[in-house]
């Protein structure tokens, strides 16, 4: 993943007079990039009115993605904040590992809204692979699309990152992909529907108590449709949720060998660079994104180092065809 647009902001304090959590002390600056902004003037950790509340929730429909600097919470502080922008909700992943006995202390918390991502062991190693993500690579990925009213959005609170940079998330914007798309493209896939692949996470791992699919017919997971109309801002966006080693992903009614070169074309294009912005993370940082038009995707992770991240998303609803 290179020649992404990078985050240059840096946090500043609230100025001189302007209590934090405050419409005079609220600052919202662009990254420059086809998605995101940075949030200032902002303590998570603290009650946030009502009215800057919904100044932080009209700046997410505008950036897609946004970005909290130097916040220090609990658990519970963490999750009070994710209820500005919605509903928080177990993760479909808890689902799996639940299922099959193998949800651990390490990647959970007493709050089970909230997920633990890490790249550690049972033993508290930082390791390539464990049973979530691990120090993989992340291609680009929409949330949970893989069930049938995917989340509205997902956050990520950073608790342990490694000194050297390694695993950066980058970010795109889908409404732009799908207003930019080449007609030939946008006609073959008006009114059609992808399968989303609920078999393997989003590493690419074979989840837990899943048989790896053989053929187009054994990939579980709904169909959803390729644009889809969000439901605040009632723009067209366009979704192609995820996909993996086939068998995985494909068109609905669409002869394999067709669905699969109109896949190539659709991804490629979807996740050019000029759509994307590339998040450097430290301690502290908090990020939330709209997963109804935007895409994420993340870098390898040095294994030699702790990454600790606090997940939540956000209740959805049933994808509205564009």
């Amino acid at each position: 993943m290179a020649n992404v647009q990078e985050s240059a902001t840096k946090s500043a304090p609230p100025k001189a007079g302007r209590t934090a959590n405050s419409l005079a002390a609220l600052q919202v600056v662009p990254s420059g990039a086809a998605v995101a902004a940075e949030v200032r003037g902002i303590d998570l950790s603290r009650p946030i009115p009502a009215d800057v509340a919904k100044a932080l929730q009209d700046a997410w429909s505008k950036h897609l993605v946004l970005l909290f600097r130097g916040q220090e919470m609990t658990p519970e502080q963490y999750l009070a904040a994710c209820q500005v922008f919605g509903k928080p909700q177990v993760g479909a992943a808890r689902a799996y590992y639940i299922k099959t006995g193998t949800l651990d202390t390490l990647h959970t918390l007493p709050v089970p809204e909230i997920t633990v991502l890490s790249n550690l062991d049972q033993n508290g190693i930082p390791v390539k692979e464990n049973s979530g993500l691990g120090s993989l690579e992340v291609v680009w990925h929409t949330d949970n699309s893989y069930i049938e009213e995917p989340p509205a959005g997902s956050t990520l609170y950073a608790r342990e990152i490694p000194d050297d940079g390694t695993g950066k998330t980058s970010f795109n914007n889908q409404y732009l992909a799908y207003e930019e798309l080449p007609e030939d493209l946008r006609r073959a896939i008006e009114g059609k529907r992808s399968k989303q692949d609920a078999s393997r996470n989003s590493a690419g791992v074979l989840r837990p108590g899943v048989k790896k699919p053989e053929k187009a017919e054994d990939v579980p997971g709904p169909m959803h449709p390729m644009v889809r109309v969000h439901p605040a801002t009632g723009r067209k966006a366009l979704y192609l949720g995820r996909r993996r080693i086939w068998p995985s992903q494909y068109i609905e009614g669409v002869p394999q060998e067709e669905s699969e070169a109109l896949l190539d074309k659709l991804w490629a294009h979807a996740t050019q660079p000029k759509y994307a912005w590339q998040h450097v993370w430290r301690v502290g940082d908090m990020l939330v994104w709209d997963n109804r038009c935007a895409m994420h995707y993340r870098e390898p992770v040095n294994s030699e180092q702790h990454r600790v991240m606090w997940r939540s998303q956000f209740q959805g609803e049933r994808v509205v065809p564009g």
